[in-house]
């Protein structure tokens, strides 16, 4: 081997192993901020678990409650909470971790599109998880109660009802992602912005059907899930023509040339 190799052979050993050494530490901040959110959300994780059950305690009929179904309910599911809890509050800090250990690797036009998107990402995950806890599940809820066969008592287990408020909370939240994912699908090339407004008739049909899988199996559910999503797909097509600009016009413009040379 000659010297130069084993020269270029050694630099990229090291590359590797100081990209390793930086994922490690960035890691360990992440892990590290959970566990300092995770310091107040376990001290308050009963309240917080009242918190998240106040939407079914309100419309519960006199006499019913949440009920615990095994001895360790009464703590491991506020334990469970605080945990989610914690992780859903350090996520700013996660992603930031993520996006400076990968920004060195970008060109500036991609930092210039990546950094609100990022931001962007993180504020509707917590606005779709706010409208499903103070929007959705109060109609929800509402309607459930309602409709319980007469001569039964709904006397839910706090185990299952958590599992059932993270699953909408975290559809919601990744539902309201769709404005960037349709930003990111146009960047990439992978859809055009003319096939988006074009295809608003399938799109519509496509969200109520989504919608059915995410939601409980009732129309109120899934018109509070498909319509929001709808409007996020008009905002998403917005957004890309206002970050995308130049993008999309030199596409065009490439269009236009090879039809012209057919």
């Amino acid at each position: 081997m000659t010297e130069p190799e084993g020269a270029a052979e050694e630099l990229a050993e090291g590359t590797l192993v100081s990209h390793l050494l930086e994922l490690r530490d960035r890691l360990l901040k992440a892990m590290m901020a959970i566990g300092i959110c995770f310091i107040p959300t376990a001290t308050y994780m009963n309240q917080l678990f009242t918190f998240v059950a106040k939407p079914l305690i309100r419309r519960l009929p006199p006499g019913s409650t949440l009920i615990a179904t095994s001895v360790v309910a009464p703590f491991m599911v506020p334990f469970k909470l605080a945990l989610v809890a914690a992780v859903g509050l350090a996520i700013p800090y996660v992603l930031y971790q993520a996006w400076a250990f990968v920004a060195p690797g970008l060109y500036r036009h991609e930092k210039k599109l990546a950094v609100p998107l990022l931001v962007s990402s993180v504020l509707l995950f917590y606005l779709g998880a706010a409208f499903a806890y103070y929007a959705v599940f109060p109609v929800m809820l509402s309607f459930f109660v309602a409709t319980t066969p007469k001569g039964v008592m709904m006397m839910t287990d706090m185990g299952n009802y958590l599992d059932f408020v993270m699953v909408l909370l975290l559809a919601f939240g990744a539902a309201f992602e769709v404005p960037i994912a349709t930003v990111l699908l146009v960047w990439s090339g992978v859809v055009k912005i003319t096939s988006l407004t074009k295809n608003r008739g399938f799109v519509l049909l496509g969200v109520f059907i989504v919608a059915a899988f995410l939601t409980p199996p009732d129309a109120v559910s899934q018109s509070f899930m498909a319509i929001p999503l709808y409007v996020l797909y008009e905002i998403g097509i917005v957004m890309s023509k206002l970050l995308l600009k130049d993008k999309i016009a030199a596409r065009a413009k490439e269009d236009s040339e090879r039809g012209a040379q057919v």
